[in-house]
């Protein structure tokens, strides 16, 4: 699906880091910021990881406008990992210095090249309570609710997660 055009395009993206995570989600909210312009952040939470053993993940959602297709957009993610020495490995579940997760591109759904909207957007609270925070009246194309109302009938004693202070400023 290419939908590389003047026409801007709305794209919410999950940021996640465990390892030395204040230096990786920076590092790669400025990489997003070198390929997108204006970013909009939700707060940076902090959770505890799901799925492994390992160090609480910093977590937080990005808003940005792109002129990018979907498939282009996902490889600009895949290269600020790549920057910030994501090392990939077979298990999903896994220490990693930067996640970036393309979630939503305007109400598109899809399942090629990736599935849009992304699934985690329903499970796991570290992406839906920013995510919601971001795009409380927007509705989620495939339940027909908003992200406000999703977040609100969400099981929050699933995962537990808290605000962080956090402060970035475009260089």
């Amino acid at each position: 699906m290419s939908l590389d055009n003047q026409q801007s395009h709305t794209i919410f993206i999950s940021v996640g880091s465990n390892i030395d995570k204040e230096k990786h989600t920076k590092a790669g909210l400025q990489g997003m910021y070198q390929a997108f312009g204006e970013l909009v952040l939700s707060r940076v939470f902090e959770s505890e990881s799901v799925g492994f053993v390992g160090n609480n993940f910093y977590n937080l959602v990005v808003k940005a406008s792109t002129n990018l297709s979907i498939d282009k957009v996902c490889h600009v993610l895949k290269q600020i990992e790549q920057d910030n020495q994501r090392q990939r490995c077979e298990k999903k579940f896994a220490p990693r210095t930067l996640d970036l997760d393309l979630l939503l591109y305007d109400q598109v759904v899809s399942k090629d090249p990736i599935e849009l909207p992304r699934p985690e957007v329903l499970y796991n609270a570290f992406v839906l309570k920013p995510l919601a925070e971001l795009a409380a009246h927007q509705i989620h194309p495939l339940e027909n609710k908003t992200y406000a109302t999703l977040w609100h009938e969400y099981d929050k004693s699933q995962q537990k997660l808290w605000a962080v202070e956090f402060a970035w400023d475009p260089l």
